[in-house]
């Protein structure tokens, strides 16, 4: 496609008016670590969730869930809806206790809740298998749609796209610190959500979908529906019943792990307070569940209309490179038909995604090697400048370095699989160490290697021809991995009765599992109540679900139905206004 000068007045625009935070705030970024990775800790809730959402609203994600509804229907993103249970855990259960805990970054976790060698180990060793290998796949992906996009959409070859996507990240990153991040993605958020809806406007307005109610009654009502078939029980079992009762709680997924992590981690470190922290992720889950999936679900059904078969998108798009072609590629080929003026909107809109993921991954992976590794075992004792000034060029070298790997990947849903595969078992753990003191620094290290070892015995196997359905490799996957750390757990040493004392004493964890230390402790008891965490659980869960299928139901114009979801909706959020108050006065 050609763009006009209104298209790419329109990107510029938005890039000047995105960039001009890191500009402004460079200098305040580069006066500390505590800046430059947590903002000085001083972040309101509407800022920390916000920037979650946008960071997690990247290039790959349409691709990714277009994908899924050209393979298996609109169910089929239950791989990823699944994870709002993590999400509202981590809302009512963790967001308050990892405010409270005070580290700069979550690995430092470890040396603060485990003790000795083990404890040293497992920071040093996530620092690097973290901030390095897993960050550098995820921001692969993130390039790799982005590169799909660039070669739809300007016909750029790869090289050109990750060559000018990489200095503008890098200029950017390496310069604003996480107080940029912050900002720059509150405004890039308006800007992608705006080129989201403008993508599933026109997109139902091409003469094959025929408008909402054409795309509707063309499309099989199988399809459309919001779980499988129940006559295909194996797509059922791997679609919605895994995902609802095991993946949700047994994964490691970054931004929607267990008990918190990763950048989720680093924007509640940042909220000014613990309210800060547990509101500002619980608009994060009603953003990121409710509010984004529907314009890319439509966007998706449209493409089944346009583009029925893989072929019918390289007839349209012959210029593409073959290599390039599969399912995910049909929302950048839907992008082509937007009128200009909304096509450099839409640049500007999925730009802006890109930036705010990688800009997030950059300075995430960054704080992982640079004050969990650097400084903890390399330079330690140096002042605040010189970890900032490493932090900048390690950046820069995160940023080459995703740009190759790059090059190896073939979709989203590859990496997707990769990372669930490689987390799978560990879920547990991150969600009991916070309730059980048992959980020690071995039991860490056993389920990483046993998660890993056997991802890598499913992948030999599946090069061997052995054709082991996914739900199936990570039913064993989760119960091989559990049973080993929580034998562990009971037979390793365990941490020292001291590092124990302080940390409950520094985060007052609830419940039972902490009573054999909570015996010598002279503080009260916990300002946090279980039931209540529970409840609000509960209610978000019914919360975020009801406007999501609430709001599915109007658009299929099953009215009936998006009215009782609403009565779901009201009556949750109802519950959530009641329970929230109550829950910031227990301090």
């Amino acid at each position: 496609m050609r763009l006009t000068s209104l298209d790419w007045i329109i990107v510029v625009v938005s890039i000047g008016i995105s960039f001009l935070p890191a500009v402004l705030l460079a200098r305040r970024a580069g006066s500390s670590t505590a800046e430059f990775f947590t903002s000085g800790r001083a972040a309101p809730w509407w800022l920390i969730g916000v920037s979650m959402v946008a960071t997690t609203f990247s290039t790959d994600t349409p691709n990714l869930v277009t994908n899924l509804v050209r393979e298996h229907g609109v169910a089929n993103n239950w791989a990823w809806w699944s994870f709002l249970l993590t999400g509202m855990a981590t809302v009512f259960f963790y967001a308050r206790m990892w405010r409270r805990s005070g580290v700069l970054t979550d690995l430092e976790f470890y040396e603060l809740r485990y003790s000795g060698r083990p404890a040293t180990f497992v920071r040093g060793f996530r620092a690097l298998y973290l901030g390095l290998f897993f960050n550098l796949v995820i921001m692969a992906t993130v390039n790799l749609a982005a590169a799909k996009i660039a070669n739809v959409l300007l016909g750029w070859p790869m090289v050109k796209t990750l060559s000018i996507c990489a200095l503008l990240n890098v200029a950017f990153a390496a310069t604003s610190g996480l107080w940029g991040v912050l900002v720059t993605d509150f405004i890039q958020f308006g800007i992608a959500m705006t080129g989201s809806f403008a993508a599933a406007y026109y997109a139902v307005q091409r003469p094959e979908v025929g408008g909402l109610h054409g795309l509707i009654t063309r499309i099989d009502p199988k399809t459309l529906g919001f779980v499988p078939d129940f006559g295909d029980w194996g797509l059922m079992l791997a679609v919605l019943i895994i995902p609802l009762t095991i993946q949700w709680w047994s994964v490691w997924y970054p931004g929607a792990e267990p008990g918190g992590g990763s950048y989720i981690a680093q924007r509640m470190l940042a909220a000014k307070s613990e309210n800060d922290a547990l509101s500002g992720t619980l608009f994060f889950n009603v953003a990121h569940y409710a509010l984004r999936p529907w314009p890319w679900v439509i966007v998706a059904l449209a493409s089944m209309l346009v583009f029925p078969q893989l072929a019918d998108i390289h007839r349209a798009l012959p210029y593409v490179d073959p290599s390039l072609i599969g399912h995910d590629m049909a929302y950048p080929a839907m992008l082509t038909f937007l009128p200009h003026g909304v096509l450099g909107l839409m640049i500007a809109g999925l730009l802006a995604a890109y930036v705010s993921t990688l800009s997030t991954h950059l300075n995430w992976g960054t704080s992982y090697l640079v004050h969990d590794f650097y400084r903890r075992f390399v330079r330690p004792g140096r002042d605040e400048r010189h970890y900032v000034m490493i932090g900048r060029i390690i950046t820069g070298l995160l940023m080459v370095l995703a740009a190759l790997l790059t090059f190896v990947l073939q979709s989203a849903r590859q990496s997707f699989e990769l990372m669930l595969s490689i987390g799978a078992g560990t879920g547990l753990l991150y969600l009991l160490r916070w309730f059980w003191w048992r959980v020690s620094a071995w039991s860490e290290i056993a389920a990483m290697v046993s998660s890993f070892l056997l991802a890598l015995l499913f992948f030999a196997l599946a090069k061997g021809g052995a054709t082991i359905p996914s739900h199936i490799t990570l039913i064993i996957s989760v119960a091989a991995t559990t049973v080993v750390w929580v034998a562990v757990a009971y037979l390793a040493p365990p941490t020292d009765r001291a590092t124990l004392l302080s940390f409950y004493e520094k985060v007052r964890p609830p419940g039972p599992g902490w009573r054999a230390i909570r015996s010598s402790s002279t503080l009260p008891p916990s300002p946090d109540s279980l039931p209540m965490m529970f409840l609000g659980w509960t209610l978000g869960c019914a919360f975020v679900y009801a406007a999501l299928f609430g709001a599915g139901s109007f658009l299929y114009g099953r009215n009936a139905q998006g009215v009782v979801w609403s009565v779901v909706f009201l009556v949750s959020g109802v519950g959530l206004l009641r329970l929230l108050p109550r829950m910031w006065a227990r301090r």
